[in-house]
């Protein structure tokens, strides 16, 4: 793993610091994965997942315990419509009053009901897709950003990862190890501050982990009884230093509690969501976001268990740059 910190992100808690354009550039090349699984690769880090991983996983189940880390999807999610993201519109299309008024009448004796939802793929808990991001016209393994038109994503499709998202999943609470119920918004995480965690709770990270870093975001909404700006608002999040501890462990995957990932406001101006830059773009890692991870949280620290098999598979949808999914994490 590296340990070099040559980003000045400022201390672990501010999550603002001296970081220029420069900066951002040097990290995306530093952790640049083109090429690594071939020119054709669409998946990413989840290329360091190997079948003896998966095995090894299952073998974390010990108590039959399924802990799903995803929000509802439905109307009192956090979107506020920034980008065009609304919650979940939950439709009828039959119902027990069609029923009662004879209109599924021409079948015989059988009644039914039936339903629809309108969602952004991406307006609760959700998978980034390869293809979700551009920087400077492309995106992973040097795509050009010309793939994705109209019809979706030719390539990096949310579809291609459908199979690999399972293994090993790792909690890193970072508000109960700094002895806080939340972070604040606008304080990051940085690399060293991710590694004293992981030590503290007595788990090591590696090649194919998925890491699920906890900021208590969505649990600060809940005690304030309000959303607010959760969508797009200040958020902690990861540092542009965090690329250091998770391109250094080749984990496969990373999601947190909060709308975008990172810690915001961005670290800097010139950029905006630059982690998502140098991770998605650069090093194609899968990130995910608006996890629900405060149950989670709570029964690792009651079994001081901070490890489990991981199964978090996107729903197919062809050529989609995102999808939705409930994450299990199975103890």
């Amino acid at each position: 793993m590296s340990t070099d910190t040559d980003v000045s992100t400022g201390t672990a808690g501010d999550g603002r610091g001296k970081v220029t354009l420069d900066d951002v550039h040097a990290l995306c090349e530093r952790y640049r994965n083109w090429g690594k699984w071939g020119p054709d690769d669409q998946i990413g880090t989840l290329n360091y997942i190997e079948p003896e991983m998966v095995v090894a996983a299952s073998a974390l189940v010990r108590q039959g315990k399924v802990i799903s880390c995803a929000l509802p999807y439905d109307g009192d999610g956090p979107q506020n419509g920034w980008g065009g993201r609304v919650n979940p519109i939950h439709l009828m299309l039959q119902d027990g009053g069609d029923a009662a008024i004879g209109a599924q009448d021409h079948m015989a004796r059988l009644r039914y009901a039936d339903d629809a939802v309108y969602m952004p793929l991406q307006s609760g808990t959700q998978w980034d897709a390869l293809s979700h991001v551009f920087y400077e016209g492309k995106m992973y393994n040097g795509f050009g950003q010309e793939h994705v038109s109209s019809t979706g994503a030719g390539k990096c499709g949310i579809e291609l990862t459908t199979e690999k998202v399972v293994g090993r999943g790792v909690l890193l609470d970072i508000p109960r190890h700094r002895g806080v119920p939340w972070l604040e918004p606008g304080q990051g995480i940085d690399s060293a501050e991710l590694a004293a965690c992981a030590e503290a709770q007595g788990v090591t990270v590696g090649r194919g982990d998925f890491v699920l870093v906890r900021t208590g975001h969505i649990a600060m909404c809940r005690a304030r009884g309000s959303w607010g700006d959760y969508a797009a608002g200040d958020a902690p999040g990861l540092s542009l230093d965090s690329a250091h501890w998770i391109c250094g462990n080749e984990i496969a995957g990373v999601a947190t509690d909060t709308w975008g990932m990172e810690v915001r406001p961005n670290e800097t101006d010139e950029i905006f969501q630059p982690v998502h830059i140098v991770l998605l773009v650069n090093a194609g890692l899968l990130i995910g976001e608006i996890f629900d991870l405060e149950k989670l949280a709570d029964d690792c620290a009651a079994d001081g268990v901070y490890e489990f098999m991981f199964a978090a598979g996107p729903l197919p949808f062809t050529k989609a740059v995102g999808s939705p999914l409930n994450p299990l994490a199975i103890k």
